[in-house]
């Protein structure tokens, strides 16, 4: 099986953000629009999954408790088809307009959590995440490296309650952790590998130095 060659955006510029639970994706991602908004730019800011009507949906199924035991293989298809339909209705008509696109999770998140947490096939689950986003990538995906126990324990701190994914073993969340890791290690010039535990100041101080050479 052999995967596409990887796809960048010739206009606008795309941005994700990645890593396990508790890491404060949601917040660097919110503090990095504002920040590009204030120099005038276009800013998306995105999430996957559930950015569509479609892929609120499926968050529904693939989060909810209620939803029990999915099948690995369904959970992945699931997550695939949000991707899919991210791409084709939110992020490719705002990269073909010149903006910048932040996506709280893409590709890696699954390639972590199904292919590392769910053991699936790595090779046949990247193809078929691929071929479900054109194997267009992002030019700077920032993982906020984060300890599985210290992140579920913010999360438990914060919500009232895990989601089907956060209720999942910490043995699979560190499964996960090394799944990240090994994405961002495999291809360094298009990942910035963050402590997640650092200030919220120092984190977003060195995600902006860094976007800033993409400008």
């Amino acid at each position: 099986m052999v995967l596409s060659s990887p796809v960048y955006a010739d206009s606008g510029l795309f941005l994700c953000f990645e890593g396990g639970e508790g890491g404060g994706k949601s917040t660097q991602a919110k503090l990095l629009a504002g920040w590009l908004e204030s120099s005038g730019r276009e800013v998306l800011l995105t999430h996957e999954p559930g950015a569509t009507e479609v892929g609120r949906s499926i968050r529904t199924i693939v989060l909810s408790p209620e939803t029990g035991h999915l099948d690995d293989r369904t959970e992945a298809l699931l997550y695939a088809a949000d991707k899919a339909e991210h791409l084709d209705k939110v992020v490719r008509p705002a990269l073909d307009r010149g903006a910048v696109v932040i996506t709280d999770r893409y590709v890696d998140s699954s390639l972590a959590y199904q292919g590392a947490g769910r053991a699936l096939d790595a090779v046949e689950l990247e193809s078929v995440l691929r071929w479900a986003t054109g194997d267009l990538r992002p030019h700077l995906t920032v993982l906020l490296d984060v300890d599985p126990e210290a992140g579920l324990t913010r999360v438990d701190e914060l919500v009232a309650g895990r989601d089907r994914i956060e209720g999942e073993s910490l043995e699979f969340h560190r499964r996960v952790r090394g799944g990240f890791l090994d994405l961002a290690t495999a291809d360094p010039e298009h990942y910035l590998v963050l402590d997640a535990g650092g200030s919220i100041e120092s984190v977003a101080a060195a995600i902006q130095a860094r976007v800033g050479m993409l400008l």
